[in-house]
């Protein structure tokens, strides 16, 4: 049989060096990938991940997900192709079409998310290609330029880019132009379903199928022996995101009267002061339906359901004791 893939992800946690420290242990128990978020205005995805490359040797190291507004393209591929030469062939670009009210309030308008993710894939996969590119779209203006490798390998990278969708629209998108797709958490397994079949559709497009599409899934995985602990842990993070991400939430099925309570209380973004005033308000049955939270066999179960319904790697996020974590998935989730 086959071994399980496994993943780790981190956000900002832990600190960059506990986060090294995780991430070779991860590599040590056979985990095959990190992925770094990069999201609100705090941590960085290119630091961590420069960190996380230069210590291990085997481990592949993605950006879960940085974005496509915020760097200019030629910068975007130059800093690929630089993570490339630190570990080659290690790196997945995983990228994103961020989210407002931040976006916005950094002076980003979001218009046209499909057709500048498109422009932004196309440009950026020419350019690890070694091309001299000229494109002249509605986002990206390039003229005759490639990356100028001194020293280095001046062949093709294979640097593959996964986009990290939620809504449908990009989801078929994704199907038709990326290598993967990161699908993201804090939605049900159900979820799964209607995004295999918009991934399936735009596979189509470009001639592919669904098995050309690799689909790993970041995960709330909160998993203690003190079944209690682990579900209060992902509680607070479900509180979190319902009053700063809502859409991933409606995602999920979550009832908008337990978003229209949770926003007389939260304001954006939350205090730590509101989330724990908030906290009582989100019942077990909506941590576990979004989350693996809870004792060790029935986090494993809820993995399985993900698998079950289509994804093809858990990308686990640890709340609590990571490197228990670690160790209870480090044989797989079967």
């Amino acid at each position: 049989m086959a071994k399980d893939r496994m993943a780790l992800y981190l956000q900002d946690a832990h600190s960059l060096q506990e986060g090294i420290e995780l991430v070779k242990y991860a590599e040590a128990k056979g985990f095959e990938a990190v992925w770094q978020a990069e999201s609100r205005l705090v941590r960085d995805a290119i630091v961590p991940m420069a960190a996380f490359a230069s210590h291990t040797s085997t481990l592949k190291v993605g950006s879960g997900v940085t974005n496509n507004w915020t760097r200019n393209i030629g910068l975007l591929a130059a800093t690929f192709l630089t993570l490339d030469d630190l570990a080659p062939d290690r790196i997945i670009c995983g990228i994103g079409a961020w989210w407002d009210p931040l976006a916005q309030k950094v002076g980003i308008e979001r218009r046209k998310p499909l057709l500048a993710m498109r422009e932004t894939v196309e440009v950026l996969r020419r350019l690890l290609n070694m091309e001299n590119v000229t494109f002249h779209g509605e986002f990206h203006h390039v003229d005759g330029i490639q990356l100028d490798v001194v020293h280095g390998r001046t062949t093709p990278r294979h640097v593959p880019i996964y986009i990290g969708a939620t809504g449908m629209k990009m989801m078929e998108l994704t199907g038709e132009i990326a290598d993967g797709a990161v699908l993201n958490y804090l939605v049900a397994p159900k979820y799964n379903l209607e995004a295999i079949d918009a991934l399936e559709r735009g596979a189509k497009k470009a001639g592919k199928t669904i098995d050309d599409i690799d689909r790993p899934q970041l995960m709330i995985c909160s998993v203690d022996h003190d079944r209690k602990r682990a579900l209060d842990g992902a509680r607070k993070m479900i509180t979190q995101y319902l009053g700063q991400q809502p859409h991933l939430m409606k995602a999920s099925g979550v009832s908008q009267e337990l978003l229209d309570d949770l926003h007389q209380v939260l304001t954006w973004p939350a205090t730590d002061e509101q989330i724990e005033a908030a906290m009582h308000l989100v019942p077990d049955d909506v941590v576990q339906m979004c989350t693996a939270a809870g004792a060790p066999a029935e986090v494993k179960a809820k993995v399985r359901e993900y698998m079950d319904n289509g994804c093809t790697c858990p990308i686990l996020y640890p709340l609590g004791d990571a490197r228990l974590m670690i160790d209870i998935f480090s044989e797989g989730y079967r």
